[in-house]
């Protein structure tokens, strides 16, 4: 990237931030797809296996959406996603390797990108220059610097950007978050986030050669080509550094973002403190499994600092206050306790149980407030500027648990200050390969 281009990047980023909202920047950008004034909408599903077959599920059921194509590199799951359409549809769609050629067709107008995390941000970033709105899951990008290339891409093109938190549209979660924000616990000083759940052991392999269905390279894309391994995939590709997240994306990243929303922040921790390791599977995963991160924001508008600390027990299948993975929410009046796919509770001073709600995840709520939002261009409720916030916090607390250091943040600018092989994992490193976002 030249300094002039660099220079203009850095620019737009710390205009963006300091707008202070991404729904006010979003509803001044967005503009509606084709299929705004019509009755349907033509998706494509890239990667439609895992959370990618739940969602191709729902969206055989709407009555106004089409599915033209169903994109994998294992041609296998491909042809069983596609004969599931058919079956809902009575219309079979393309199916694909490639994901440019559902890019390339002009009656697509939206995307559903549940591949491996290393290609999110690719994939998204494709597909908005393609003039493609973008239903993208979480963490929405493998990276802090990709992250902030999907909020470009989706501004320069003005697309409507989704990312698969979906209890940011759960009645459920809203109503909590609603009372938070009309202060039914007080001014908010900290909140706390647990992963805590039994994980498998993935053993030790050595290199193999991929099963015949599976396009290795294509799957591997601008990630660095290292060797197929058969504990890789499907699936477990999230706990090594080249492909996922760990598990602090995985699940983490659902209670965070839930976190993000009730502590009312709009930006970036500045700190962020962290230990872990993997204290109980001797395998061959990468990421922590064990892992206990603590953040702190700057003061806020009422001149209060916040603090916001993730624990991460992946070998522990049992409950915490009530919930295995869930949040809690410390007020100067109160608590909100919660698990976002169970309910909540809501305590006042005295310990006083003051109010409390029950309901499970709603993705089809999701997917309509995307599809709406395609028609009437407003912010969709995780937007991608909100699912960078999250995201980042789980790509910042692997990052001070890898290097074992306090991390001071400029969040404006997205740098790690004063510590140059920490702010080198703000990016990765690619391969020469088309999916290679530009701007890296």
């Amino acid at each position: 990237m030249s300094n002039s281009a660099r220079s203009n990047s850095e620019k737009s980023r710390r205009e963006f931030l300091q707008q202070g909202s991404a729904v006010a920047a979003v509803t001044a950008l967005a503009s509606t797809a084709s299929a705004a004034a019509n009755e349907k909408f033509t998706v494509a599903v890239i990667g439609p296996g895992g959370m990618g077959s739940n969602h191709l599920r729902n969206l055989a059921g709407y009555a106004d959406v089409d599915i033209a194509y169903v994109c994998d590199v294992d041609a296998n799951r491909a042809a069983v996603a596609a004969k599931a359409v058919e079956n809902a549809k009575g219309v079979a769609p393309k199916t694909v390797g490639d994901m440019r050629k559902a890019f390339d067709d002009k009656t697509v107008d939206a995307v559903f990108i549940a591949t491996p995390d290393h290609w999110h941000a690719p994939a998204t970033i494709l597909a908005c220059d393609a003039g493609k709105h973008v239903y993208v899951e979480k963490p929405c990008a493998h990276n802090i610097r990709e992250g902030r290339l999907m909020i470009e891409a989706a501004r320069r093109n003005k697309r409507i950007v989704q990312v698969g938190t979906q209890a940011r549209s759960t009645a459920t979660v809203m109503k909590a978050m609603q009372l938070l924000k009309d202060g039914a616990i007080g001014d908010i000083l900290s909140a706390k986030v647990w992963n805590s759940q039994k994980r498998r052991d993935i053993g030790k392999m050595q290199p193999s050669t991929p099963p015949k269905e599976l396009d290795f390279d294509s799957w591997t894309g601008p990630a660095p080509l290292r060797p197929y391994q058969a504990n890789m995939l499907p699936g477990s590709w999230r706990w090594f550094y080249d492909f996922g997240c760990g598990d602090m994306g995985n699940d983490g990243v659902h209670n965070l973002d839930v976190a993000v929303w009730g502590l009312g922040v709009q930006t970036h921790p500045t700190t962020i403190a962290a230990i872990g390791g993997k204290y109980f599977f001797d395998d061959d995963q990468q990421f922590p499994d064990t892992q206990n991160v603590l953040f702190e924001y700057a003061a806020n508008g009422a001149g209060r600092k916040q603090q916001l600390l993730f624990e991460q027990r992946i070998w522990s299948p049992y409950r915490q206050e009530g919930y295995e993975n869930g949040n809690a929410f410390y007020g100067t009046k109160g608590l909100l306790v919660m698990g976002h796919t169970v309910g909540w509770q809501l305590f006042g001073e005295r310990n006083k149980l003051i109010d409390s709600q029950t309901g499970g995840p709603d993705l089809p709520a999701h997917h309509r407030n995307f599809f709406d939002c395609i028609r009437s261009g407003n912010a969709p409720h995780a937007e991608i500027a909100i699912g960078h916030l999250s995201a980042s916090l789980t790509h910042l607390g692997n990052i001070a648990t890898r290097v074992g250091r306090v991390l001071k943040f400029d969040p404006q600018n997205e740098r790690i200050q004063d510590d140059s092989e920490a702010h080198a994992l703000v990016r990765r490193q690619y391969r020469d390969h088309w999916g290679t976002p530009r701007g890296v």
